[in-house]
């Protein structure tokens, strides 16, 4: 039997969170929105032989922004898993008020990290003169950072770097391979050039999931490419493989997408261990979020 922690999952409950991103009148306007726009909760995340679920790590789904401890509060009183939860917290509010609110965070047992989704406005985020010392906060208080952004912009990419040499003891994960772009297969790209100099610090983590955002279709040689580029430059003790739950659905059903995951070479020639499955499945994430 495998076990497998889930590093990169949402659940959603329509009738007491806002979720204004998964509204059909709302961005981003995806024409198969519909099959991710629903319920879903710790019973949707069943695994079969020879897979079992020991573990999960919520990470913020836009439940209520502004209160974000709402959230938190939600899963906390719902599920009865084994699961630790990434909390939403804007870096740029001014630090006093970042204080207070990180503190009702932290009043929840499950919580071990922040996202603030950075993506378009990735370089004003990062730039913001409060994001440095509300960051350092989170050091202090040992509590992860999720990187959400593309690694393809080396302006952002310069500007996290300060950031991330100025917060020595902040550990960070990007969040989906920091989308790396569907031309990884014929060449190399600023996304592969980005990722090896992250990975020269020893605090960051690496995420594989969200293939399904790039392409409903994608192939399993351009994954299996990303994974080995990831593995390649983090090493296997660095890198996870997460579901993004319930926006895998949209290419594969649960079951089937941690299979696959369990079938991932290391590159096109060398198969990993059941061991290094195990790592990249399961032992990273215990460590990394404290379980």
């Amino acid at each position: 039997m495998m076990n497998i922690i889930d590093p990169h999952l949402h659940l959603f409950d329509l009738n007491k969170g806002q979720y204004h991103w998964l509204k059909a009148e709302n961005p981003p306007f995806w024409p198969d929105k519909s099959v991710i726009a629903k319920n879903f909760n710790e019973q949707d995340l069943k695994l079969a032989s020879p897979l079992s679920l020991a573990g999960f790590v919520h990470i913020e789904a836009g439940f209520d922004n502004q209160q974000p401890w709402r959230e938190i509060a939600w899963l906390e009183q719902n599920c009865q898993s084994n699961f630790r939860s990434v909390a939403s917290l804007d870096i740029t509010l001014m630090p006093e008020i970042f204080s207070q609110q990180l503190d009702k965070l932290l009043a929840y047992k499950s919580v071990v990290g922040i996202r603030h989704i950075l993506d378009d406005e990735a370089l004003s985020i990062l730039e913001h003169e409060n994001s440095l010392i509300n960051l350092q906060l989170l050091a202090i208080k040992q509590l992860s950072f999720e990187l959400q952004l593309s690694l393809s912009d080396s302006q952002v990419i310069e500007q996290l770097i300060e950031i991330i040499s100025a917060t020595s003891g902040l550990f960070y994960c990007i969040n989906h391979a920091g989308w790396p772009p569907l031309s990884i297969e014929h060449s190399t790209t600023q996304w592969q050039v980005n990722l090896q100099r992250l990975s020269e610090f020893s605090n960051i983590y690496i995420k594989c999931s969200g293939f399904e955002m790039a392409d409903r279709n994608y192939s399993k040689s351009w994954q299996q490419k990303v994974i080995s580029q990831c593995i390649a430059s983090f090493g296997l003790s660095r890198v996870m493989l997460a579901s993004n739950f319930p926006l895998c659905l949209w290419q594969t059903s649960y079951q089937d997408n941690w299979l696959n995951h369990c079938e991932i070479k290391q590159d096109d020639n060398e198969q990993l261990t059941g061991n290094d499955i195990s790592q990249l499945c399961y032992q990273n994430a215990h460590n990394f979020y404290r379980f």
